[in-house]
């Protein structure tokens, strides 16, 4: 069965970026359709598909919980080889989404498939599990990589980060009081959700610009 997508933006735009979604939320769950409408309207063309066990969710009453994420690296290859993108490709996702996408995306790098990932609230450790992190293959990750995450983000804050062993070819954008999903809160940081969402595409675009050069 091929994968169904969701698409914005400009089907000739320079960059495709391909995301999947978190272990709770849809492919068009408000954060996932607020970050994908911010990447089309800077000009990417922005396509998201959905894992086999949230499609499920849809027409079933029983709300299956997500499996192992690396048991989900096939049904992200399988939408990548459907999407057959052409021109600069950055593949990632909304915390699960983008973990697994960094799965894979050394493998993808060295063929020439992708030019970058994009992780949009990365998931560093569980919450309340600060010793289990996720880290492990991020300090020999050789693929281009943007990490968007708020400086409060429950799954890895900043200060936590700053003592993880990253690799160099990671940046990250932080965002000042974010949540996992990016989102501040006003009356602490002077920021909306959409004035860091609109950083974030920004930062994306800039970033991706240099990569595809």
């Amino acid at each position: 069965m091929s994968t169904k997508f969701l698409t914005l933006g400009p089907n000739d735009a320079p960059v495709t970026i391909l995301l999947a979604h978190g272990a709770g939320g849809a492919m068009d769950s408000t954060g996932m359709n607020e970050a994908a409408n911010a990447l089309a309207q800077v000009g990417f063309r922005v396509a998201r598909f959905e894992f086999g066990y949230m499609a499920a969710r849809r027409v079933s009453k029983d709300r299956l919980p997500p499996p192992r994420a690396e048991t989900l690296i096939p049904e992200y290859e399988s939408a990548l080889a459907d999407l057959a993108a052409t021109g600069t490709l950055v593949i990632g996702g909304k915390s699960m989404g983008g973990r697994i996408a960094s799965m894979i995306a050394d493998r993808l790098y060295s063929v020439g498939r992708i030019n970058g990932l994009l992780c949009l609230g990365y998931p560093f450790h569980p919450i309340g599990q600060p010793d289990k992190l996720r880290t492990q293959h991020l300090a020999e990750l050789q693929t281009p990589t943007l990490i968007c995450q708020g400086t409060r983000d429950q799954f890895g804050t900043q200060d936590e980060v700053s003592r993880y062993t990253l690799s160099k070819s990671i940046e990250i954008l932080w965002l000042e009081d974010g949540d996992h999903g990016l989102k501040p809160r006003k009356k602490v940081s002077g920021f909306t959700a959409a004035e860091h969402l609109a950083t974030m595409a920004a930062a994306v675009k800039t970033w991706a610009e240099r990569i595809a050069a």
